[in-house]
């Protein structure tokens, strides 16, 4: 039994049918990859981890707790966190800041931006933050304004803000959209040093196979609304059936 475990999982809107019969098994401890074609209903699948959509029939399962139904920050609470396309950061705000805020929701359930200004006697909360940046390489950046940042910087600053919620389960959805190769690479170096480090889940969509194999364990190949290959990145590249979802023709 996986940490992540989906089963039978339908979604249509009108006469489309986004999601059918869709089962994943996400092992503890893994990087899962779940790829497929434009369209192929992974935003759709992932909307339903992160209670966005509710299925119209099947369940999704994390840790022994349903995640439908929930909100946002109950899922975050019971230890998943999302990761967006686009860095979801505080623009004006510095980078120690940013990751200060998660630390203070983590330990007091609720944050206001105007209680940054106690920061400075919270001892405990700004070691843990400077410790999320030190883990991410930004602690020579603590004092920047986040907007200043690349955006591959930006992307970590993301990372230390989710990891500072200690997840067990990492959702990831395209984490290297837009970047320039050298940032790809770098943020892959990082993801699997922290999945190395922390032993954390995580589950990545992702549409560059140069990040899919540089991280993957496993890979489920998502075509026309369901899971058609779930199997071991050296038996995915040449599959015949990924062949036939990517390419259009059978091999």
């Amino acid at each position: 039994m996986g940490i992540l475990e989906v089963q039978n999982v339908n979604k249509s809107f009108g006469g489309l049918k986004a999601l059918q019969n869709v089962n994943l098994d996400i092992e503890e401890g893994t990087i899962h990859a779940i790829i497929g074609p434009n369209g192929a209903g992974k935003s759709t699948l992932l909307n339903c981890f992160v209670g966005k959509l509710i299925p119209d029939t099947g369940t999704v399962m994390f840790d022994g707790h349903s995640l439908l139904g929930r909100k946002p920050h109950e899922i975050n609470q019971i230890g998943v966190s999302r990761v967006f396309q686009t860095p979801e950061i505080f623009s004006d705000l510095s980078v120690l800041e940013n990751v200060l805020i998660p630390c203070f929701a983590k330990r007091d359930g609720a944050f206001t931006l105007n209680a940054l200004a106690r920061v400075t006697g919270e001892t405990d909360v700004r070691e843990k933050a400077e410790q999320m940046l030190i883990d991410v390489s930004m602690q020579d950046k603590k004092d920047m304004t986040a907007s200043s940042l690349s955006r591959g910087d930006k992307r970590r600053l993301e990372m230390a803000m989710c990891l500072s919620q200690d997840p067990k389960l990492l959702l990831l959805d395209e984490p290297t959209a837009g970047m320039a190769r050298a940032d790809t690479n770098n943020t892959i170096e990082l993801l699997a040093q922290i999945q190395e480090r922390r032993h954390i889940t995580m589950a990545v969509i992702e549409h560059d196979m140069h990040v899919v194999f540089s991280l993957a364990q496993k890979i489920s190949v998502l075509a026309q609304g369901t899971v058609i290959v779930e199997d071991l990145p050296e038996n995915i590249k040449g599959h015949p059936k990924v062949q036939e979802a990517y390419l259009g023709v059978a091999t």
